[in-house]
């Protein structure tokens, strides 16, 4: 297992810049895995951030991020084809970065609530279904898996629960498109986490290890026995990365809903969870 942290917790945008002191910084921190948003595709220089974490050792994963203009059911077909198109450019992008996996809520944009009759959702899922399917099929000759993330009620209203996004995977029946739960949100919308864990299985392939008011893991009342426990029943054997926001960035905080700081710093953030996380699953 191995336990790593998203730029997110320090920087939004990111920028090559952020990554020259970021890299080194995460590393010395005692992580061993970095997690990369793509916020837009277009702005990093992949070869030098894979130099970059190499030298420092770290695992990387890429983590997507959906706006309304990337929105794989959004009525507007040509909104469904950018989120296709900005997909398969962060697989693009991991394959440069040396990372086999991307994650993240590859539906609807995040915000986007609606409501919706059995027959409307089931007409959504199969457009979904094919879309996913397809990006599943272009990330297979890449090397790389994606990874679909439910999100709480008030960031969406198509994918909320495990059973939900074990309904999506299944139905893409893909072997590259898997499963990664966030514990913020689980901690909203699961009744018993352990056995949303152990109802996704061999599924679950990356996990956001994350508090109940996005602090540090362990600070708050996210259940992270039942966790630990359910994790180990699974075998569990992927990362878990912590990602959090900084309030001091006001666009990342409207969009996160982070209003005040969360930790004493950034920096005690993210150690104080990656200290309690390696000694929950030791």
């Amino acid at each position: 297992m191995r336990f790593g942290v998203n730029t997110w917790v320090w920087v939004s945008p990111l920028t090559d810049k952020d990554l020259e002191w970021l890299v080194p910084h995460i590393a010395e921190l005692g992580f061993d895995w970095i997690e990369l948003p793509l916020e837009q595709t277009d702005t990093l220089d992949y070869q030098k951030a894979a130099r970059l974490i190499k030298k420092h050792n770290l695992g990387v994963s890429v983590c997507g991020a959906i706006s309304a203009d990337r929105d794989f059911i959004h009525p507007d077909p040509g909104i469904q084809q950018n989120a296709i198109f900005y997909l398969k450019n962060c697989i693009d992008a991991a394959v440069a970065l040396g990372a086999n996996k991307v994650g993240g809520p590859f539906y609807s944009a995040v915000g986007r609530v609606w409501q919706q009759t059995p027959e409307e959702r089931n007409a959504d899922m199969q457009v979904l279904v094919r879309h996913l399917r397809q990006v599943a099929e272009y990330a297979m000759a890449k090397g790389v898996t994606i990874c679909v993330e439910p999100l709480n009620r008030f960031e969406s209203s198509f994918i909320n629960l495990a059973s939900q996004v074990i309904e999506l995977v299944d139905r893409v029946d893909h072997p590259n498109c898997k499963v990664m739960f966030d514990t913020f949100h689980m901690n909203i919308e699961e009744q018993k986490l352990g056995d949303a864990i152990r109802l996704a299985g061999k599924r679950l392939v990356h996990i956001h290890s994350n508090e109940n008011d996005r602090g540090a893991p362990g600070s708050g009342h996210v259940p992270w026995e039942d966790v630990a426990k359910a994790l180990k029943d699974i075998h569990y054997d992927g990362t878990l990365v912590i990602e959090s926001f900084t309030s001091t960035n006001k666009s990342i905080a409207r969009a996160a809903a982070i209003w005040r700081p969360l930790a004493p710093s950034q920096d005690a953030l993210a150690q104080n969870g990656l200290k309690f996380l390696r000694a929950l699953l030791a």
